[in-house]
């Protein structure tokens, strides 16, 4: 089978870009990736690491005769880029992106591309701490969400092409309104990451900082993960997305002034109900996105902490015929062990892995 697209140039080899590369040319879904940087160790690195078979730092020469362009830039330079190739696109051509929203850039595209150009607005919800293309990885976007926002405007032609581009990196597509879109991304991604960095410039405000922070327990260093992330590509995210951003801060400044009060009142019961209803929310959180996600069927393992444990159970499993899914190492003492979660697709793997490992004198009981 042919694929529908021959040749694919990605404008910016990073993290996402590099990655889409990699799970392009993995899955033989192109024939030929073009990369595009304007840095040039990035491009030799992006060839030796198997994400793109050939390279140039001109966008405009690496879009000619390209059959899809991923603009794979931080989203503040993805309008300057559309206004930067789109003389040199061939007819026929796709453009699609990366970015993390949608509304402006959706709406530029639409206006500046020439009719035989077709734009599919995309947003693959996968990540990293690692940036750049050092961090990229193939299977980045396996199970993730890949949001596609197209328009009343968009092609069914390019719209079909890009969404099964999507489906065959291991992706799953969501279709949404730009609007709605930059609202979602807002509540659930936007603002999590301003409320981990706040959290973060919060206690390094203290003036007991340098004694607090070596006390940060799981909690602390789970919230505030994410503020890890590049902050050229947040303080774009935040400039782009501002007006639904600054919903969303109101929202939340709402919830805390609540709490407050509460709080200053010694409500506790009150409290106590905000706590448990939050609660329900988060431990149903994967059932409730079935209908994009697969769930997951996990066990917990009891280990000791011992050179080659890891491969112990995973071989015992696979001796079983059973595929893990998911893996994650919960928590870990030195020297005496710790506990592992692992995923399986399936409740039959699941109830399968428990009594293989159990066999075997694991310790280990199902996940709730």
């Amino acid at each position: 089978m042919n694929p529908d697209f021959n040749r694919v140039t990605i404008i910016g080899v990073g993290l996402i870009g590099g990655s889409l590369g990699m799970s392009l040319r993995r899955s033989k879904l192109v024939n030929e990736v073009v990369g595009v940087d304007s840095c040039v160790d990035n491009l030799h690195l992006a060839v030796e690491l198997g994400a793109v078979d050939r390279y140039t730092a001109s966008p405009a020469a690496g879009v000619a005769g390209a059959d899809l362009v991923i603009i794979a830039t931080p989203v503040g330079a993805t309008i300057p880029i559309l206004h930067e190739i789109w003389p040199h696109l061939a007819s026929g051509a796709v453009v699609t992106d990366v970015g993390s929203t949608k509304t402006k850039v959706v709406q530029e595209a639409e206006n500046l591309l020439p009719p035989g150009i077709s734009f599919v607005g995309g947003h693959p919800m996968a990540g990293s701490e690692h940036n750049g293309i050092k961090g990229a990885d193939p299977y980045l976007f396996e199970n993730a969400f890949y949001l596609i926002t197209p328009t009343t405007n968009s092609k069914p032609v390019a719209l079909k092409k890009v969404k099964r581009l999507v489906a065959g990196i291991g992706a799953k597509v969501v279709e949404i309104k730009p609007e709605k879109h930059d609202l979602a991304v807002a509540a659930v991604s936007h603002l999590p990451h301003l409320l981990a960095a706040s959290l973060v410039n919060t206690v390094v405000s203290l003036p007991e900082s340098e004694s607090i922070l070596p006390l940060a327990a799981g909690g602390f260093r789970d919230t505030t993960r994410i503020a890890a992330g590049c902050p050229a590509m947040w303080r774009d995210i935040f400039y782009t997305n501002c007006r639904q951003i600054l919903k969303m801060i109101s929202d939340f400044r709402d919830e805390l002034t609540l709490f407050t009060g509460l709080l200053q009142e010694g409500n506790m019961e009150t409290i106590f109900s905000k706590l448990a209803a939050a609660r329900a929310v988060r431990v149903t959180l994967q059932g409730n996105v079935k209908d994009y996600l697969p769930v997951i069927f996990d066990i917990i393992l009891t280990v000791p902490d011992r050179p080659g444990i890891i491969a112990g159970f995973t071989t015992c499993l696979a001796g079983g015929g059973i595929n893990i899914t998911d893996i994650e190492i919960l928590r870990v003492r030195e020297g005496e062990g710790g506990t592992i979660r692992v995923g399986f697709a399936t409740e039959q793997d699941q109830e399968s892995a428990i009594q293989v490992l159990g066999k075997r004198g694991y310790t280990v009981r199902k996940a709730f």
